[in-house]
């Protein structure tokens, strides 16, 4: 299971609204507790692709987000990136790109713009398979 603040998921909305009709993405950093993973700080990183299809994150902003999660005790635990007019779940390229097997994949769609999804995904081997994703009150 990924847990995952509702700031953060209004901040992850808010954000991929603003990027439209560019995907916007970013990294996830946190804690591992058990056999959960805590989310703790997000991290919003320029989409060096500037497309509605694909995003490639800029390399010195995941270098800086990585260095600052160390400095803090936390732990990469992935990335998110959104879907601007389609289903979340991965993409073919999301699955082959997807080269963390430890890493959670969200993916946020907006396709309805009222009723954006939230979904958290474990990628191997270019199988998907869904994680469970719970919002927190902190």
């Amino acid at each position: 299971m990924i847990q995952l603040s509702e700031s953060f998921y209004e901040r992850i909305v808010e954000e991929g609204k603003k990027a439209v009709p560019e995907e916007m993405c970013g990294l996830i950093g946190g804690t591992l507790e058990g056999g959960d993973k805590v989310v703790r700080e997000i991290y919003f990183l320029e989409n060096t692709d500037h497309s509605p299809e694909h995003f490639s994150m800029n390399p010195q902003d995941q270098l800086k987000a990585v260095k600052d999660m160390r400095s803090r005790g936390l732990v990469p635990l992935g990335n998110f990136h959104s879907h601007p007019e389609s289903p979340a779940r991965p993409s073919e390229e999301d699955k082959r790109l997807a080269y963390d097997k430890k890493a959670s994949y969200m993916i946020l769609s907006l396709m309805d713009r009222e009723h954006p999804v939230l979904k958290s995904f474990h990628i191997e081997d270019n199988i998907s398979s869904e994680e469970i994703l719970e919002l927190t009150d902190s």
